[in-house]
Formats: C-alpha cells, structure tokens, sequence
C-alpha cells in the first residue's frame, strides 16, 4: 500500500509539472521565463513547438490585438527559443500576442545527401511557413487579429522570416491553403542575406524582393560581417523604389549584439517606437535606454 502511493504521488507530480511551461535554461534569455508552449505541426517525424506570451489580463474572447511571432537563429542549424523570450515577454507586456517559433533543422551529415542546388536553409522556411500560418489559423483562440501580424527574427531567423512571407513556394502540402502568410510588418535583427545564395533561388532573398515591402526596421552593427548580403538587398529594394525601411546602426558592435543588454534594451525601445509609429502599439515604451548611453545611428535613406 505504501508503495502504491509513493507510485501514485510521483505519477501526479509528473503530470502536473507535464502541463506548466518549462523554465528558461541558461544562455541567451534565461532571465525571461518560457511562455506558453504549442506545438504547431510535425515536421520530420519531430513535433515542432512555439512558445506563446499574452498581454495582462488578454481575454480572447473580447480582445483581438495584433500578434507577433519571431524565429531564432543559430546558422540554420542551431539555435533556440531562448533567443526572443526577453523581447517577447516584454511586447506581450505592451498589448501583443507574442510567439517565438523553432523549426526543422538539417545538421551537416544531413544536408550533405540534399539534391544539387539544394540548401539546408529550405527546411527552415518550410516550417516557418507552417507556423505563421498555425498563428493565424488559431488566431480566434488566442485572441489576435489575422490581419495584423508581425513577424521577424535574428540571424539566419531574419532570413527565414523574410523568405517565409516573400517566396510562395517552399510550401508543406499539409498546410491549409486558404491562409496565406502576409503580414503588416517586420522586425530584422541584423539578417542573414548570404551573398552566395544564388545558388538555390529559392532561399535567395534577391529573387524575392518587391517594390511594396511592409514597414520594417532593420539593426544592424557597423562591424558585422554579415552587414555585406544585407547591403545589397537594401541596395536593390531601394532601386525598386522601396521606403518603408528603417535601418538603425549600433556603431562599433558586430553580429547579434542585440542579444544582451545594453544594446538588447535600445533595439526593443527603438522596435517598440516603430511599431506605435505604424498603429500596431500606443502609448511610451515602458523600458528605459541605459545610463551608459548607448543610441542607435538611424541610417541615410
């Protein structure tokens, strides 16, 4: 008998501890706790999660606020949810629905067996496909307006973002083909525009641009390597004749400064800025930039 409840007591825990979030593990963002987890397809044989956070007080059934999902980077291969848990919390705590999104990733051994022209990168933006389609096929549950979401990411979740709302092919056939993935704005977090892409046209953001781009801004640091792809592709949207671009400037940091603070708190208040300018947000951001006094350089347009 005594055995019986010991069994019965570690079951019931084991349950309970099954239906919270998980807690944040160490690195990028381990200060912000997970939000609340959803699977949103299976992938690979994989079931593949995002981590959602609600505004104070969100009722789906009487408020319906614009909804944000944002992809981690990590080179196509790595990476986690921990990335955006920090900004997520913190636009969930300013009136969004806020998701960050994992994906299928291919690891080397992998993506060497793909046909030739092919990229690991493909995957990636299959998935992220399926998920902001996932976000707005839920968007009655979760209390969003379809017509209003936002997107973007760090990284190669910069360029999967990108290609995953500009390219209408690398579709999963499972998906629902009445929901498309437009949305109304991005958030860039120094993107990942290869300049060797043109090698596979379909993750080559070059192939994909056009003249009518949704608000975006764009961070970026004067030191970072991967500024040279992301130059050319503002180079060409602007001779489409593009406007809705804010690039902004960390003078003399390099690839994913944004991550940790200070500059992590400036992107936010600048991102924060740029969404009340384009009706998405109201109201002042609630952190405030650091007494070290780092500012971003708005770029010439």
């Amino acid at each position: 008998m005594k055995l019986f409840s010991i069994l019965l007591i570690a079951l019931c825990g084991a349950s309970l501890a099954a239906e919270k979030p998980a807690k944040a593990k160490g690195g990028i963002g381990a200060d912000a706790p997970a939000g609340k987890p959803y699977i949103y397809k299976t992938s690979a044989g994989k079931e593949r999660q995002m981590e959602i956070y609600f505004p104070p007080n969100h009722d789906p059934a009487k408020s319906k606020v614009p909804g944000m999902i944002l992809f981690h980077g990590g080179g196509w291969g790595g990476g986690s949810l921990g990335q955006f848990r920090i900004a997520c919390a913190y636009f969930a705590s300013r009136g969004l629905v806020c998701a960050t999104s994992e994906y299928q990733m291919l690891n080397k051994a992998d993506a060497a067996k793909l046909p030739a022209g092919e990229t690991r990168k493909r995957v990636c933006v299959t998935d992220a496909k399926s998920a902001i389609r996932w976000f707005k096929q839920h968007a009655g549950e979760l209390g969003i307006d379809p017509q209003r979401i936002i997107t973007g990411g760090g990284s190669a979740g910069g360029h999967i973002s990108a290609l995953a709302t500009m390219n209408p092919g690398l579709n999963d056939p499972a998906d629902p083909t009445d929901i498309d993935t437009s949305i109304v704005a991005y958030l860039w977090f120094n993107p990942a525009f290869a300049t060797d892409d043109d090698k596979d046209p379909e993750i080559d953001i070059l192939r994909h641009l056009k003249a009518d781009l949704p608000p975006a801004i764009a961070f970026f640091g004067d030191q970072d390597s991967w500024k040279k792809g992301w130059d050319t592709a503002h180079a060409k949207w602007k001779s489409l004749g593009t406007k809705t671009i804010d690039l902004q400037i960390a003078p003399g940091q390099a690839h994913s400064f944004f991550n940790k603070d200070p500059w992590q708190t400036v992107t936010l208040i600048a991102a924060d800025k740029f969404l009340v300018k384009h009706g998405l947000l109201t109201g002042e951001p609630t952190k405030t930039m650091p007494a070290s006094g780092e500012t971003l350089d708005p770029a010439q347009p």
